[in-house]
């Protein structure tokens, strides 16, 4: 393959909000979320506080916490601000492809949905929160 993708899948977890590797109909989406910087210190990346006796993330916690300083920013609000990277498979036209977009879900048939767009054929490549079947 000669022609080289501008995004690069991540290489760990550990920088990363969000993942996921689906199979939409006949095509297929990675995304992933960065961490990104405090915007207050901007010494360490943002994120879910950890719980102290375990060293794991709250998984469903409700705010991003810097490890260093220690300032907190509510989940929405941070999310918000950020981007989604993913790369695809268009389930349309089979056309591989790559994008980023505001890592805002929109409701889309009553399921929270981060939707992509073909850059060649323009279809919503549609990727939903985990076990939601759309209405």
């Amino acid at each position: 393959k000669g022609d080289k993708m501008a995004l690069e899948l991540p290489e760990s977890m550990d920088n990363l909000i969000y993942w996921t590797n689906r199979s939409i109909d006949e095509g297929k989406a990675t995304v992933w979320v960065d961490k990104q910087p405090c915007t207050k210190c901007g010494k360490a990346k943002m994120g879910k506080p950890v719980d102290a006796k375990t060293g794991k993330p709250k998984i469903r916690a409700k705010e991003y916490v810097c490890p260093n300083c220690g300032f907190t920013v509510e989940k929405v609000e941070y999310e918000d601000t950020l981007e989604a990277c993913a790369l695809y498979t268009c389930p349309e036209c089979k056309h591989k492809g790559e994008c980023t977009v505001p890592f805002k879900r929109k409701s889309v048939k009553g399921v929270q949905t981060l939707r992509l767009n073909c850059e060649k054929c323009g279809a919503n490549i549609d990727v939903t929160k985990k076990m939601k079947a759309k209405k």
